[in-house]
């Protein structure tokens, strides 16, 4: 389907820019979300008539989103979930996640299309990711995750994290243990030939 991009759109256009797309994604995202329009002679000419306006409304909405680039790079990003020996977490970190803590601690709404995250983070660690507050402006952020807020300050100092220390502790607490039951039958075997 051949349309006129009313806004820009990474990896599409510009704005005034005809382009050929699939027809769900226009019917389904740029039709109903007004960043584009059908093109037809009569759009087409109804475009050049509000273009000033939709170029005064994209330098706005740049302006706005450049006004947040400080508070989004100066967020504390830090996730607490749960997480098993290995450092896996139960569950994930998605996108709607970073978008819903950049809110609450940056006072800054964005969609979750805008946290360009890629996979959903599904271990402990510290991660890079990029917001898009608009097309021109993208801020590379980072994302802490770990189970206590003492693991994440060891995360933003620079330190790296191991797991798996659990496992080779509990493993030697049983093989001793272990030792010791088998030297109680033995012990016991000679009081009773000492007591015959």
């Amino acid at each position: 389907m051949k349309v006129i991009l009313t806004e820009k759109i990474n990896k599409l256009g510009n704005i005034g820019d005809t382009v050929e797309v699939k027809t769900g994604y226009a019917r389904n995202y740029l039709l109903p979300n007004g960043k584009a329009m059908r093109w037809t002679r009569e759009n087409v000419a109804l475009f050049e008539a509000k273009k000033a306006e939709l170029v005064a409304r994209q330098d706005a909405a740049r302006k706005a989103a450049e006004g947040n680039v400080d508070a989004v790079k100066n967020a504390k990003l830090h996730m607490i979930r749960q997480a098993g020996d290995t450092g896996q977490l139960y569950g994930s970190v998605s996108s709607r996640d970073i978008a819903r803590m950049l809110k609450e601690v940056a006072n800054v709404s964005v969609e979750s299309a805008q946290v360009l995250l890629g996979a959903p983070i599904k271990s402990i660690g510290a991660f890079d990711t990029k917001i898009a507050l608009h097309a021109d402006v993208i801020v590379p952020v980072k994302v802490y995750v770990a189970q206590t807020q003492d693991e994440i300050d060891a995360l933003v100092a620079g330190k790296v994290l191991t797991f798996g220390t659990k496992k080779v502790e509990e493993a030697e607490e049983p093989a001793t243990e272990k030792a010791a039951d088998e030297a109680k039958p033995e012990a016991a075997a000679e009081k009773s030939a000492d007591a015959e």
